[in-house]
């Protein structure tokens, strides 16, 4: 009776240390994807300096294994996520957006968002004026990030029902090829609506002129978001807390040596650019990172009144993990 009485309260014992101890069971290694430009900063940031890693075993999660993978584009991003091949994504707004409201409902499919990533102002340069001929270079039609952003720019500007008024002169290529395209003059892309530092590199050429800004337009809203599968952030809830923690010190280490964040991105970043031009470009007032999503609900209810979503959700907290509801987005 004494032995099975001691067998018991071992076994209770490694319940209550089990029940104990939520960490246990998470994840011990992760997928990341990121993109080419300073919008994604934090990010490049994240992995140069481990910080993952760092706050995972601060939060006695053990070690975790990291890969960064470059991924460009809302569609192949979706599709990445949607086929279990990426954890965590950096994307546009509209992109994450857009395959929330499709996946929504669906089990083992849906998606919420992990944090607000960058603001900057997108610029619309060009080699000359428009006409019917032009070819306006994106990197993806309709749904990428710079897509959505030209037909909200054209709805402010010349009415809500003129917004997919300049879509078929659009071209999908990815950023760093439609630099090469604008300034060689050589191609049919005669405009370009991109980001930093592309937008920057593309100003310095005598030729190209700048058309546009969204925040002109807009306003200094969240541009990029991470996202990730429901299943995953519900499975792994610490893993989520230690993502936030480590994007923190990312942006925190943005602010204070905008010099230190400016050679980790001319290093690992694949766009040939120096250190003293990223550090131009993060002196930008409009260039801004933040965990806090800002102006996200601008990008949901204008894809519901364009037809690109069928549903919207009831406030920017319905599309973003619970630890960020008691901040000040919208």
């Amino acid at each position: 009776m004494k032995l099975i009485r001691q067998v018991v309260a071992t076994a209770m014992m490694a319940l209550a240390l089990f029940a104990a101890s939520p960490t246990s069971a998470e994840v011990k290694e992760v997928r990341i994807s990121k993109g080419f430009g300073i919008l994604y900063l934090p990010l490049f940031i994240m992995e140069d300096q481990k910080l993952l890693e760092k706050h995972a075993a601060k939060a006695g999660l053990g070690e975790i294994k990291t890969s960064w993978p470059i991924v460009d584009g809302g569609n192949l991003i979706n599709d990445a996520m949607m086929t279990g091949n990426l954890d965590f994504a950096g994307i546009g707004a509209p992109g994450f957006i857009t395959l929330w409201a499709k996946a929504r409902g669906i089990a083992n499919l849906e998606v919420t968002g992990i944090s607000g990533l960058s603001a900057t102002s997108l610029k619309i340069n060009s080699l000359k004026d428009f006409t019917a001929n032009d070819r306006m270079a994106v990197p993806g039609i309709k749904t990428s990030l710079s897509a959505v952003v030209l037909q909200m720019m054209v709805a402010k500007a010349l009415g809500a029902e003129n917004f997919a008024k300049l879509d078929p002169m659009t071209v999908g290529i990815p950023h760093p090829e439609a630099l090469t395209a604008l300034v060689s003059g050589r191609t049919e892309i005669t405009a370009h609506l991109a980001s930093p530092p592309f937008s920057y590199l593309e100003l310095k050429d005598s030729k190209v002129r700048r058309v546009a800004s969204s925040v002109e337009l807009l306003g200094n809203i969240t541009l990029n978001v991470v996202f990730a599968p429901r299943k995953f952030v519900d499975a792994n809830p610490k893993t989520i807390e230690t993502f936030l923690s480590a994007l923190e010190e990312a942006n925190a280490f943005i602010a204070r040596d905008k010099p230190g964040a400016a050679a980790t991105y001319a290093r690992m970043a694949k766009v040939k650019v120096s250190e003293a031009e990223v550090v131009e470009m993060l002196k930008d007032p409009d260039t801004q990172f933040s965990t806090t999503p800002v102006g996200v609900m601008e990008f949901a209810n204008f894809l519901q009144r364009a037809g690109t979503t069928k549903t919207k959700p009831a406030d920017w907290k319905e599309l973003f993990v619970a630890p960020l509801h008691d901040r000040a987005g919208s």
